[in-house]
């Protein structure tokens, strides 16, 4: 079963991020699948279970125009997300601190309301840092990698974790 990418983009930059995580996925052995926002369904959470929303922030706080509707599907008709497990890469400003990084902020809180578990932190990017958006999602990618591990591989995934760190 992939790992689905689900990317929310107004200038694309969220679509750069998403690519190259996706390279990384790969070179981990994790089959995975780009799926622009405005092409997501819900119908898609009864065969797919491991989400990374990739996404950026547009105007003060929203999700992007693309993923408008799929994330105004999931307000509405409230799907049962309980078998569902996610990550949240956001991209933000922080020149606009009370909305910063809300649309990742939003995609996370609904997600966690249908029931769906996160994996790891959610990663918030400041347009502002200096550093650039896939470089930080690359770095951030190590640490949600070992916790998707656990989930994918279990107690073996933590032995091996612990048996590296004592090596």
């Amino acid at each position: 079963m992939p790992l689905i990418l689900l990317v929310g983009t107004t200038s694309g930059t969220a679509e750069v991020v998403a690519d190259e995580v996706s390279k990384r996925l790969t070179a981990h052995s994790i089959v995975n699948r780009i799926v622009r926002m405005e092409r997501a369904a819900l119908p898609m959470f009864t065969t797919r279970k491991h989400f990374l929303i990739c996404t950026s922030t547009y105007g003060r706080g929203d999700v992007p125009d693309n993923s408008k509707p799929f994330y105004h599907s999931l307000v509405e008709a409230r799907p049962d997300l309980s078998d569902v497990f996610y990550g949240v890469i956001g991209l933000g400003d922080a020149n606009f601190s009370r909305t910063f990084n809300g649309g990742g902020q939003r995609f996370d809180n609904i997600f966690a309301e249908l029931g769906a578990k996160r994996i790891g932190e959610r990663m918030k990017h400041d347009r502002n840092s200096g550093i650039r958006p896939e470089q930080m999602a690359l770095e951030w990618l190590e640490n949600w990698l070992i916790e998707y591990d656990k989930l994918r591989f279990g107690s073996i995934a933590e032995r091996a974790v612990r048996t590296h760190q004592m090596g």
